[in-house]
């Protein structure tokens, strides 16, 4: 089973999401780019990847905010 990591980032001062080093968006916030980051990550887990998001953290540091099979879909908030 191969891992899909969508990351969501603020670079060059907008909203993306980088997924297999390319970057998608802008997204109006990070909200709506960690929301288009589960769909998709949702999808790739439904085809038998094991999916998930990870977050930016202001440290640069990225933690993880959605694992498709251990988070509900669609998240909550």
């Amino acid at each position: 089973m191969s891992r899909a990591q969508y990351f969501v980032v603020l670079h060059e001062g907008q909203w993306k999401i980088t997924f297999n080093g390319k970057h998608y968006g802008p997204y109006n916030s990070q909200k709506d780019a960690i929301r288009a980051s589960v769909d998709a990550a949702h999808k790739a887990g439904k085809l038998g990847d094991d999916a998930q998001v990870l977050i930016q953290g202001t440290n640069g540091l990225f933690r993880t905010e959605w694992t498709y099979g251990h988070d509900p879909y669609p998240p909550r908030g």
